[in-house]
């Protein structure tokens, strides 16, 4: 998977919405207005995701390429590097990232069950 495709699959995810917030380089994809994953335009070698603290863990025993990401909540996010897992893994992770967001931080209750509604779909 390249940027291209980490985007197009990021942006095929019901009610998404991509930002720039940090800077001219730094893609931030939300749902809800929160986010869920980041990329760098410039380097991108790797991307973050949110994650579910005990899998993180796991993953990051696991996995050499995933690591705690930088600059964010170590226990919350994981850095993923885009040479090392298979593109399967990465949509898994995004999706997780995604889900876990829309169940947990996505408000107002309406807004959340219609995007649960369009992920069954």
């Amino acid at each position: 998977m390249d940027i291209v495709e980490f985007r197009e699959y990021c942006l095929s995810l019901p009610e998404v919405e991509e930002t720039l917030p940090f800077d001219y380089t730094t893609l931030v994809f939300k749902v809800g207005g929160k986010m869920f994953a980041v990329i760098d335009m410039d380097e991108p070698d790797h991307f973050v995701v949110k994650c579910d603290p005990e899998r993180a863990v796991e993953l990051r025993e696991r996995y050499d390429f995933v690591t705690e990401a930088w600059h964010f909540n170590k226990k919350h996010w994981n850095s993923i590097r885009l040479d090392g897992a298979d593109d399967d893994f990465m949509r898994r992770e995004i999706r997780h990232s995604y889900m876990l967001v829309v169940m947990h931080n996505v408000t107002p209750k309406a807004l959340r069950e219609r995007i649960l509604l369009l992920n069954r779909q």
